[in-house]
């Protein structure tokens, strides 16, 4: 099954849905017609879409994001009004694809750029190409990083590795990206989208409840210690009572697999 608009496409593979993202001729630029698109495409998987439980992200003819679409930026400044708007929308979007209920995995093969960076950071994994190729380029257009890489970036990468990416705006490689935590496997280059399904795939048949609480825990429940054993104690005794749970237990005790029904 698969849905279109110009510049995003939906399609199916089991309880996987694959967003590729559709503008090649801008390397598949974070525009504003794109940030808008994309955002409509992960709310309806997020809140209206019963068949996924899991996400990819793609983009196509061989790019990933090549970040923010400077055929869009001009000599004359944005009002500030209009600009925190621009901002908000990304941020949403970002927002929503690092803290929504369904695992995301990120398939990069090409350019990552800016924004790219920020969509593949914060995806929940992300598999790419031994050849992809990556900056956390904001400085160089006299920006600061947005879009949750302030945060997500030290997160993957450590500490003093972000600040030298944020610092020099350089290009890394896939290998680099998979060495310092911001891709979780890097694979050979054509390869990014079947193995990001595999994974997307495996998670998937996992209990959703149970990920979906998993993703807030990692959210908001593991800054401190403290923190994280309040979670565990409000959350497990949900889980308990999950039918998944349950299902789970019968499946193991009679030795087959265990179909979740999400309840």
């Amino acid at each position: 099954m698969s849905e279109h608009n110009d510049l995003v496409q939906v399609h199916r593979e089991g309880a996987v849905a694959i967003v590729t993202m559709n503008y090649p001729q801008r390397r598949n630029a974070f525009s504003m017609k794109m940030r808008l698109a994309l955002l409509d495409t992960v709310q309806m998987l997020f809140h209206d879409d019963s068949e996924s439980r899991a996400i990819v992200l793609t983009g196509a003819e061989g790019h990933f994001y090549a970040g923010g679409d400077l055929s869009e930026m001009t000599s004359v400044a944005p009002s500030l009004l209009a600009m925190r708007e621009r901002i908000a929308i990304g941020t949403r979007l970002f927002r929503l694809i690092f803290a929504g209920t369904k695992p995301v995995v990120a398939a990069v093969e090409g350019n990552c750029m800016g924004a790219g960076l920020s969509l593949a950071a914060a995806c929940d994994l992300a598999v790419g190409s031994s050849t992809a190729k990556l900056a956390c380029s904001f400085v160089k257009a006299g920006l600061i990083p947005d879009t949750g890489l302030l945060w997500t970036l030290p997160q993957k990468g450590g500490a003093g590795k972000a600040r030298e990416l944020m610092l020099s705006g350089a290009t890394f490689d896939g290998i680099e990206a998979g060495r310092i935590g911001l891709f979780n496997q890097v694979v050979e280059p054509g390869s990014t989208l079947d193995q990001a399904v595999a994974r997307a795939t495996q998670i998937a048949q996992f209990p959703p409840v149970t990920v979906a609480l998993l993703k807030a825990s990692l959210v908001n429940g593991s800054n401190n210690i403290s923190a994280a054993w309040r979670r565990e104690v409000d959350l497990n005794p949900l889980t308990r009572q999950t039918e998944d749970h349950l299902e789970a237990v019968a499946a193991f005790m009679e030795k087959r697999q265990p179909t979740f029904s999400g309840n």
